[in-house]
Parts: C-alpha cells; structure tokens; sequence
C-alpha cells in the first residue's frame, strides 16, 4: 500500500489559485514529511483511505483531489489551533478487507488524530467497527444508511453528506406526481444498492405507487444485456443508481435496449460519475432526469461558493478538469470531502484541540454542532447535523438532460430529507 504525506505551512490563497492549472501536479503539497520525522504534537495528522485502486478508483482520485484543495486552504488560514494540517493518503484498493488494515495502520504506525475520506458502503461497513474498537474518530464522506441505522459506534461521523433513505425520501413525492408510479429499480448488488431498494420501495409505496421489479447487478460487472429483459412492460419509470468502472457501458446498453418508445428514466447521477456526457451512445438522455448532490454543470443562478470551490480544485463549468475536459470530476459526491476537512477544522477549534488527549472534547463537540452555513467551507450548501444520529442533512438537486446538459429544475428542501431518529450515539460510551 503506498503512502504520501501532505501538508505543511506557507501557500497563500493567491499562490493556491494560480496554480490550479491540471491534475495530479497542481496537488503536489509543499513537503514530504517522513514517519520518523513527525513528532506528537507539532502537527494535526489525518489518515486518508482513498480508493486509488478498485471500483471506487474514479472517485478516490478525485476525493484525494479535493482533500488537497481544502488542506492548502486550511494551511493557507494557519492550520488548525495554530498547528499545520497533514494528510496521510492510503489506497484501500476499495476493498473491505485492506479498508480495516489501513484503519489499524493509521492507528498504530502513523498515529493519526483521525480518519476521513471512505466512500465505498462495504468498505465502510466493514473499517466503521474497528474505528471504534481502536477508539479512532472516523469521518464518514460515503451515503449508506447504516451509519444514522445505528449500527456504528460513537466514534463514526457523516457530518457533510446526507443518506441513502434521506435522498429517496425527499424525492420520491416528485418522482411519483412528476415520472409515475410503477418503478423498476436497477442497483448494485451489495449494501449501498440495498439502501436504494429498500429505501425507495418504501417510499413510492408511501406516495400510493409500487415497485414492479428491483434488479440488482454486481459492480464488478462488465456487460449488462442479459439484465435488461427483465424491466417489465407495465414500468413508469425507471429508477437507476450504477457504480463501478464499466458504469458507461451500463447506461449505453440500457439505452440501446429500451430504444425510442421508453418509459421515464431517473438515475441518480452514479451512473454516470466521472463519465462525459457528450457522446453520441448518450443521446438517448436527452430529457431523462438524475438526482445530484452539487450540480455537475454551473447553473445559471451558481452561487459564490460553487464558484469557489470549482476554482480551487480545478473544475470548469461543465465538471471537467481545466486542464482536460474529458477529464470529468466526481462532482456530486466529492465536495464532501473538502466539507469534511472543514466540519472536523470546526470540531477541533471547538474543543481547542491540540493532540490525541482532546479526542473525546473535539468529538463531543461535533455532537453539539446543530449544522453548517452555506460558503466558502461548504460549498454544497446549508446543512442540519443531528447529533444523535452524527448524520448530516442537506438539500438534494433533480436536474433534467436539455441539450446534453444537466439543468436543475427541482431543488428539495432540507425538511424534505428529514426523518425519524433511529439511535442516539450520545448515549453510547467513548
């Protein structure tokens, strides 16, 4: 497993701007700080299980993009209590098995202050235990529900991007008044897809509608023709959610197998993460709709701190790098990374953390933080945190194909993804 460290003093703003110019290079932190060299209490060090490797390779690269942005940043203002702010990058492979050897390794050999950056549901499910056990403060920036299910421990955080059940509940109302109601779901076979069909099924049903067939495909599938017969003739709306690397051959067959006379489609935008839009296999699109957590295309009323944050980790209008526009960013999920860095900034003020000694104090004061204003530091927008729960609840975009483009034309509220608590952490012990 390779390992990088990132940090260090002396980027301005301006210096961080300027060279945002493509990929790998304009990450490229200000010094390389060896194990042997690092000394308690001269830095805060986060531990960063990217997926560099594994069906989450598109994602943990620019994860780890977007970390680095938000560390510049942060190292820009002056660190955190005064102390500079490094990053340890590890490859999981996306792979649940070296997720909790990463997790051990970060605990015993690097000694972190804390852990962010997992996305992959079962790499999660399986590392979420072990945080605890190890008593390491572990920042989620994945959507499964399991997290707000209570089935973590107290040492498990999701501060900056919603769940599973939160997104479909607060989407199912449009898709039933807006699509129909006769869904087929189409989903990965494993927990994260779980989520969706369990989820959803129960919220079409809440809105008087039903789902027809749930089938549910392997991520590390390559070709998916012998799938689609089974989406019955009597579907509404087909409700999508893909991941892995074959995700644009998954949306091109689906494509060619419903031809002209299709029902509605909603996918949620996984299915075509890190993949150009503007190609001739997808034009079948054209007026299908996606979920979205940040909108991959700068929408005519952007914000500021969309702006921003498209500036600082290298993004263009259209969720391209500016150095390739071929080179499309992860851009619905992985503003929760830069959100993450800031959220655990905000924690560690908080409780004037300064080493390993105010873990308990820092993660206590996440627990009090009610939410987080849309800016610069969360770019996403407004946010509530329940800290009961440690879940974080946000808005959620649909947004429309129109002329090979993504255009919102429905923005939920954060009261639409709201729902019952079902545990209470607080009450757990540290």
């Amino acid at each position: 497993m390779s390992k990088e460290f990132f940090g260090g003093r002396g980027v301005t703003r301006r210096r961080l701007l300027q060279g945002i110019t493509s990929g790998g290079a304009v990450l490229a932190a200000p010094g390389l700080i060896r194990g042997a060299q690092a000394q308690a209490g001269d830095a805060i060090r986060l531990g960063a299980p990217f997926h560099r490797t594994g069906i989450g390779a598109s994602y943990g690269r620019w994860y780890e993009r977007t970390a680095m942005a938000a560390l510049k940043v942060i190292n820009d203002q002056g660190g955190i209590n005064g102390l500079p702010v490094e990053i340890i990058v590890e490859d999981d492979g996306t792979d649940p098995k070296r997720g909790v050897e990463v997790m051990e390794k970060f605990a015993a050999e690097y000694k972190v202050d804390a852990v962010f950056g997992h996305l992959f549901s079962h790499v999660v499910a399986a590392t979420a235990p072990r945080a605890g056990e190890l008593k390491m403060p572990y920042f989620l920036c994945s959507e499964a529900h399991t997290l707000a299910s209570g089935a973590f421990n107290r040492y498990c955080f999701q501060p900056s991007i919603t769940d599973v059940k939160s997104q479909v509940s607060s989407m199912a109302p449009w898709i039933a008044s807006n699509l129909g109601k006769k869904v087929t779901l189409i989903y990965p076979d494993f927990n994260f897809g779980y989520d969706h069909r369990d989820n959803m099924t129960a919220a079409i049903q809440a809105q008087g509608g039903q789902v027809v067939a749930d089938i549910a495909i392997p991520p590390t599938e390559t070709s998916f023709t012998r799938y689609m017969p089974r989406i019955p003739f009597n579907t509404d709306v087909i409700y999508h959610v893909m991941v892995g690397p074959a995700v644009l051959t998954f949306v091109k067959e689906l494509g060619e197998h419903l031809g002209s006379k299709r029902p509605e489609i909603f996918g949620f935008i996984d299915s075509l993460e890190a993949v150009d839009m503007d190609i001739p296999q997808l034009e079948f699109l054209e007026g299908t709709y996606f979920w979205e957590a940040m909108p991959r295309y700068a929408q005519a009323d952007q914000s500021a701190a969309d702006r921003d944050f498209r500036a600082a980790v290298g993004v263009d209008g259209n969720g391209a790098s500016l150095s390739d526009p071929k080179d499309v960013a992860t851009y619905a999920h992985m503003f929760s990374v830069w959100e993450t860095l800031f959220a655990i900034k905000q924690a560690m003020e908080m409780a004037d953390y300064r080493g390993p000694g105010q873990k308990i104090a820092m993660m206590e004061a996440m627990e009090s933080i009610a939410g987080f204003r849309e800016g610069t530091e969360f770019p996403q927008g407004d946010k509530l945190f329940n800290g009961k729960t440690h879940q974080a609840f946000g808005h959620q975009n649909i947004s429309q194909v129109t002329d090979g483009r993504l255009e919102v034309v429905h923005r939920t509220s954060i009261e639409d993804t709201l729902y019952p608590d079902e545990c209470d952490y607080t009450q757990m012990s540290f």
